[in-house]
């Protein structure tokens, strides 16, 4: 695997490097020989202790991008972190089924909402009503199932801080999104049903 480092507000010493070598070596075993990691090291004096060296990386692997996020009070902690999601990952990738993975691809391409599919409910001339809140568009599309690092995947390359999607793995619509520490969360919302049928 060829790997690149780069750093913020930390220096990277050749010993770092070559830890950060060592722990990806882990990956050999899964990754496809020609695949590239870019791994991006960063230390927030602003972030509690425990979280405050961060590790992250994107991986080419095989035609497949997967990124991962790891934290943790030193480097090294943040490193390990990082390794065990980023192997997760891998292997969760090579697990899927192809078609699914296809069709989330294919998602990716065409995701754009077509002008025509948004839904204005004001009209120009209309002037703001002052009861308070209402929609002002509705935004109408497709639901491609895709995993969870495709939907982050999907929501970065458009820009958008959050981004909603059908889970592949669960067949629930989920959303994925960024936190204000630079990592990604998920709402992955479960109907009560208790009050059924009362």
């Amino acid at each position: 695997m060829r790997t690149t480092v780069n750093s913020r507000n930390l220096e990277l010493t050749a010993a770092l490097r070559g830890q950060i070598e060592r722990k990806l070596r882990r990956l050999d075993r899964i990754t496809h020989p020609d695949a590239d990691a870019t791994v991006e090291l960063i230390v927030h004096a602003s972030r509690a202790a425990s979280e405050s060296h961060v590790a992250e990386v994107s991986l080419l692997n095989n035609g497949t991008v997967i990124r991962s996020v790891g934290a943790g009070p030193s480097m090294t902690a943040a490193l390990d972190n990082l390794v065990d999601r980023l192997e997760r990952q891998v292997v969760r990738a090579r697990e899927r089924p192809r078609s699914v993975r296809d069709r989330a691809e294919e998602g990716l391409q065409a995701r754009a909402v077509p002008a025509e599919e948004e839904t204005s409910t004001a009209s120009a001339a209309e002037p703001e009503a002052a009861e308070g809140p209402r929609v002002v568009k509705i935004k109408r599309f497709d639901m491609t199932p895709m995993f969870e690092e495709d939907a982050i995947l999907l929501m970065q390359e458009l820009g958008h801080a959050f981004f909603v999607f059908l889970n592949a793995e669960t067949d629930r619509v989920g959303v994925v999104y960024r936190r204000a520490d630079g990592a990604y969360g998920m709402i992955d919302p479960v109907l009560d049903q208790s009050g059924r049928g009362s």
